[in-house]
C-alpha cells in the first residue's frame, strides 16, 4: 500500500540570508525633474501661491485698534495673556470649544472638498504644495528647466555645479528661516519681536522655534517633497472613502487616446488604428509626483492638473482637440465613453468617427450635468453638518457676555455660626472681564431672606461695598461672605443669586447654594 502512494516533490528551500532573501521592503527613490508647464492651472496654482503665502507672512503685521490697555495686532496667540486675538474676537482659554468647533468645520470642509473636486486642497492650497512650488521655483531660476537639472545633476563636480548647488541649498534655508521667523510672530508683537530676534535678545524659545520649522520647511520642501505627500500624509489612504461616480478628478480618457502611436499619420496611412495621445509623455515630465496619470487613478495623485495643461498644449500643437486629460467625473467618462465607442466601455473598439462628436458632446454635457458633483446627498450632509456648526459657532459668539461670572462654596467648614446668631458662608468669586477696557460693576444677591454680604479684596481688605474695578482683560478674584439668619430660611438649603452688573448694563449671574443648619423639630 505503503509503494503506491506518490513520491512527495523536493522542495528547495533558501536559506535565511542568500540574496534572494535580502530584498529591501522600498524601492530606492527615484529623481523628479518636473518640467516647467504654463497654462489654466499652472496660473491658478501660481495665484494661490501668491495668496496663501501672503496671508502666511503679512498676517502678523496687520494692525487693529482694540484700545489702549490691549495688544493691536490684529492676529496674536497671546501666551502671556491666555488668549486668542482674531480682529474683533477674543477667545479665552474657557471657550476653547471655539477652536474645536473651527477644527471639526476644518475637517469636514475637506470632506466637502474632496467629495466635490477631488484633492483640490492637496493640488493647490496644502502647505506642503505651496512651498515645494516655491522650492521648485527658485531651483528652475537657478539650475535651469528639467534638462539642464537632468544634465547638471548627472554631471561631475565642477566649480560651476558648486556653486550652483550652494546658493540653491543657501536660498532654501533663506526661505525656511523666513518661515520659522513668520511663525514666532503670531506669538508675540511682531515689531518688538522682530527687533528683539535681530539684537539677539528675543527669549531662546524664539530662536529653537525658528530652528526647528527652518529644518522641516528645508526637509520637506527642498528635500523629501513627493515622500511627505506618498508616505508621510495620511490623506491620500483617506480620500478614496470620499469620492463617488460624481466627483470631479483629473483622468486620461484612454477611450480616445488608445492606442497611442507617436507616428500617428503613418500609422493611419497604413490602416492601423491610432488614439489622439502620441505618446510624449509631456504629462509625466511635469507632474510633480512623478507619475503617469495615463496609468489611471492613483494614491500619489494630488490633482494639481498640471498635466491637463501640458497635454492641451500638445493637443493644440497637432491640431487636435483639448481635453485628452481633464478634470472629470466617472459618470461621464463612462457615458462619454460609451457615446465615442458605441458601445459600454471597451476602449479597442473605438469608432474614429464617433470621437469628434463625442468631444463636443462632452462639453455640452459638463455644462449641463457637472451640478451633480456639488449637489448630492454626500456633499449635502457634508454641507449642513458644516454650516450647522458654523452657526452655532456664531451663535454662541454674538450671545456670549463679555462679563463672566464664576463662584465656587468653600466645602469645608460649609457654614459658620456668628455670635448674633446669624450663619456665615464663605465664596471664592472670579470676575473676568472678557474686554479691553476697564469697567465699574456691582456685585448684589437675590433671593436670600435677610441676606448681607461683606467682601475681602485681592489685598484682604474687608468692605460693605458692593463696588469693585475691573481691569482690562483681566480676572478679579474676590472672597466674599455671605450672612444670614437661619430663622428666616425654610430649608438648610437655599437658592439664591449673585448677580454682577456694570455701569453699561453688562450683567452675568451664577446660581449658588446658601447652607445652614436644619431647624431642631
Amino acid at each position: 500500500m505503503l509503494a503506491d502512494q506518490p513520491t512527495p516533490e523536493r522542495i528547495d528551500v533558501e536559506p535565511v540570508n542568500s540574496p534572494k532573501q535580502r530584498q529591501p521592503l522600498y524601492a530606492a527613490r527615484k529623481k523628479i525633474f518636473p518640467r516647467a508647464v504654463s497654462g489654466t492651472f499652472r496660473r491658478f496654482k501660481w495665484l494661490m501661491m501668491l495668496v496663501t503665502l501672503t496671508i502666511y507672512y503679512v498676517t502678523p503685521w496687520i494692525r487693529w485698534d482694540r484700545g489702549p490697555y490691549a495688544p493691536d495686532q490684529a492676529v496674536l496667540v497671546d501666551l502671556e495673556g491666555r488668549r486668542f486675538c482674531f480682529f474683533f474676537i477674543e477667545i479665552w482659554p474657557q471657550e476653547f470649544y471655539y477652536v474645536a468647533g473651527m477644527l471639526v468645520m476644518a475637517g469636514i470642509g475637506l470632506f466637502l472638498v474632496t467629495s466635490t473636486v477631488g484633492r483640490a486642497w492637496c493640488g493647490y492650497a496644502c502647505p506642503q504644495t505651496v512651498w515645494v512650488d516655491l522650492f521648485l521655483a527658485v531651483e528652475r531660476f537657478i539650475d535651469g528647466d528639467r534638462n539642464a537639472q537632468m544634465k547638471l545633476d548627472a554631471a561631475p563636480w565642477t566649480a560651476e555645479k558648486a556653486i550652483k548647488r550652494v546658493s540653491k541649498h543657501a536660498i532654501w534655508l533663506a526661505i525656511g528661516v523666513l518661515t520659522g521667523g513668520a511663525w514666532i510672530f503670531y506669538f508675540a508683537d511682531a515689531p518688538t519681536l522682530i527687533v528683539e530676534v535681530i539684537t539677539l535678545q528675543a527669549p531662546p524659545v524664539a530662536y529653537f522655534t525658528i530652528a526647528i520649522l527652518t529644518a522641516t520647511t528645508y526637509t520637506f520642501g527642498g528635500l523629501l517633497r513627493e515622500q511627505v505627500c506618498t508616505y508621510m500624509c495620511p490623506w491620500p489612504r483617506i480620500q478614496g472613502a470620499m469620492l463617488d461616480e460624481y466627483s470631479l478628478t483629473v483622468t486620461y480618457d484612454d477611450w480616445r487616446g488608445e492606442p497611442r502611436n507617436r507616428h500617428q499619420k503613418k500609422a493611419i496611412a497604413e490602416g492601423k488604428p491610432a488614439g489622439d495621445c502620441v505618446d510624449c509623455n509631456a504629462c509625466v515630465a511635469v507632474c510633480p509626483m512623478g507619475i503617469d496619470i495615463r496609468d489611471g487613478q492613483q494614491l500619489e495623485c494630488i490633482t494639481c492638473a498640471l498635466c491637463i495643461d501640458a497635454c492641451d498644449d500638445v493637443m493644440t500643437r497637432i491640431g487636435k482637440d483639448r481635453g485628452l486629460i481633464s478634470y472629470t467625473t466617472l459618470n461621464d467618462y463612462n457615458a462619454n465613453m460609451a457615446l465615442a465607442t458605441g458601445s459600454t466601455g471597451d476602449a479597442g473598439t473605438i469608432q474614429p468617427s464617433r470621437i469628434r462628436d463625442a468631444a463636443g458632446k462632452l462639453v455640452d454635457r459638463i455644462k449641463h450635468t457637472n451640478w451633480r458633483s456639488i449637489v448630492r446627498p454626500r456633499t449635502i450632509v457634508y454641507f449642513v453638518g458644516w454650516s450647522a456648526i458654523g452657526l452655532a459657532l456664531l451663535t454662541v459668539l454674538a450671545l456670549r457676555s463679555p462679563l463672566q461670572l464664576n463662584v465656587l462654596h468653600d466645602r469645608n467648614p460649609q457654614f459658620v455660626m456668628l455670635k448674633d446668631g446669624t450663619v456665615r458662608n464663605g465664596y471664592e468669586v472670579k470676575i473676568l472681564n472678557m474686554t479691553p477696557t476697564p469697567r465699574i460693576i456691582a456685585v448684589t444677591i437675590d433671593g436670600l431672606p435677610g441676606g448681607s454680604m461683606s467682601m475681602v479684596d485681592s489685598r484682604g481688605a474687608t468692605s460693605q461695598a458692593i463696588s469693585v474695578e475691573l481691569e482690562p482683560d483681566k480676572v478679579l478674584p474676590l472672597r466674599l461672605y455671605i450672612h444670614a439668619d437661619p430663622a428666616q430660611l425654610d430649608v438648610p438649603k437655599t437658592r439664591f443669586q449673585i448677580t454682577v452688573t456694570s455701569i453699561d448694563g453688562l450683567t452675568a449671574v451664577s446660581d449658588i447654594n446658601f447652607e445652614a443648619p436644619e431647624k431642631a423639630k
